[in-house]
């Protein structure tokens, strides 16, 4: 298979296109003679003639056509994907995933993200419900949101709510098995 370089099969789209190598200079902000060289190369690495050339006009051969209606509207795709990437650039889009407690997705993550989501109607928010140490970067996760003390060393930790009041709450029964904790953190390890 015979590989070219892009550029040189994309001027060769737009001079036959435009049937000028003046316009298709002027369109593509390149020298009339630099795109001339593009189209000999072009045209010596395939061994083919894929322009017919006067001084007045420029037309493709059939050989030219052919490559033209193969390979011009895949040169138009390309052009409107990048240009629907940049419409990504402006607007916010995609899945944020976040780890966490379901406890933290009603108490806190829900309220806030309300008014994001109605404004960014293309965001879309995937929580895993998880209540252990999750390695957010191997899982591919954006976020992690844990309460407190339980997050990893290594992370970067930000606030997001207000500070928790925590309190341990048990049965009777319970403490007639169990020492009763001093603090949340106590309950833990019995």
């Amino acid at each position: 298979m015979i590989k070219q370089n892009l550029n040189e099969l994309n001027y060769f789209v737009i001079v036959a296109r435009t049937g000028s190598f003046t316009r298709a200079a002027a369109q593509l902000g390149v020298t009339q003679s630099a795109l001339s060289q593009a189209i000999r190369s072009l045209e010596a690495n395939l061994d083919i003639r894929l322009l017919t050339r006067t001084t007045r006009s420029v037309s493709p051969t059939l050989a030219g056509e052919r490559l033209l209606n193969a390979i011009g509207h895949r040169f138009d795709d390309i052009e409107n994907e990048l240009e629907a990437l940049t419409e990504l650039r402006d607007k916010p889009a995609g899945t944020v995933k976040i780890t966490c407690g379901d406890f933290i997705i009603q108490s806190t993550l829900l309220p806030k993200l309300a008014n994001v989501l109605k404004q960014y109607p293309d965001i879309n928010i995937e929580f895993n419900v998880n209540y252990g140490y999750t390695d957010i970067v191997a899982q591919r996760i954006d976020a992690g949101v844990r309460l407190g003390e339980t997050i990893d060393k290594d992370m970067i930790a930000v606030p997001i709510g207000k500070e928790l009041n925590m309190a341990a709450v048990a049965s009777p029964e319970y403490f007639t098995k169990h020492q009763k904790p001093n603090t949340p953190k106590d309950s833990y390890c019995t």
